[in-house]
């Protein structure tokens, strides 16, 4: 089928990157926030991303007017009715979501899919509370959004081969490629790197050597943009740990267990550079 609304549920960090990527590649788009003050922030993002693409020449004047005027936001469910692709966007909490995925499918249509962009849970869990699980899967986008080109399709095995066709089409005008993965908890990206960034902090709670270091011959030897430690505060200590333990709960394997001064760090608040304290200290 062809995309040409798309509703995005959750205006922060993530969902208002995923509603910016899709009005500037020509849909209208709808994002939906529980509360006013979460959905101006989440505006306000988008139109100082833009402008700050403007002044350095990445986008021109009357492609930003475009993009917003492709762009609404909305606090109400009914406004995201007539969509053709729904993004969820929300909290990383699996009983949240099968609460919007089931008002959802009593108020769409039955031509309209439904993706999730959990980077942890499973998929099919979620579907199950609809009556399209075959109109059902995982798009998962990466921080930040408008930037990184990657975006992970998710297939349960209920989701039809026709769904993940449309998927593939749409990330592609996105402007983003697009890799295939099962339903399986972590996917590919995260399967490979919560491990990673875990043994790090092993690596540093052990005493075998300091943060920089660490993060800098990951980056020195390995050619890494960023190391370990940085790209955990980057991510957020609390969401790598929430992640760890949903797949320390899937897998039961030692590697995915967070070490116990990730707990630590979450505990007292750091948790990297959205709370200005993490492996690193933040300014600003």
């Amino acid at each position: 089928m062809q995309i040409k609304k798309v509703g995005v549920l959750g205006c922060g960090l993530m969902g208002a990157g995923i509603a910016q990527v899709c009005a500037q590649a020509g849909f209208t788009t709808v994002v939906r926030e529980v509360e006013q003050t979460f959905l101006d922030k989440g505006m306000q993002r988008i139109q100082g991303l833009l402008a700050k693409d403007v002044s350095k020449g990445k986008l021109s004047a009357d492609q930003q007017e475009a993009t917003l005027s492709r762009l609404r936001g909305t606090i109400s469910f009914e406004d995201l009715a007539d969509c053709d692709l729904i993004i969820e966007a929300i909290v990383e909490n699996i009983e949240a979501k099968r609460e919007v995925f089931t008002a959802l499918d009593a108020l769409c249509p039955a031509h309209t899919i439904f993706v999730s962009n959990t980077s942890s849970l499973t998929i099919v869990e979620m579907a199950a509370v609809t009556k399209r699980a075959d109109r059902f899967a995982g798009l998962h986008f990466f921080n930040p959004v408008p930037v990184m080109k990657l975006v992970e399709i998710v297939s349960a095995i209920t989701t039809s081969p026709e769904t993940v066709q449309t998927l593939r089409e749409f990330s592609q005008a996105l402007g983003k490629t697009s890799i295939e993965a099962r339903d399986t908890t972590g996917f590919i990206v995260n399967r490979l790197l919560v491990p990673y960034l875990l043994d790090a902090v092993r690596v540093l709670e052990s005493g075998v050597a300091t943060k920089e270091d660490i993060d800098e011959g990951m980056k020195l030897g390995c050619g890494h943009p960023m190391g370990p430690l940085a790209l955990l505060d980057f991510v957020g200590v609390d969401t790598t740990y929430y992640i760890a333990n949903i797949m320390f709960e899937e897998f039961r394997e030692p590697r995915f267990a967070p070490p116990s001064l990730l707990r630590r760090m979450m505990l007292a608040g750091h948790l990297g550079r959205k709370s200005g304290q993490g492996f690193y200290t933040y300014g600003g």
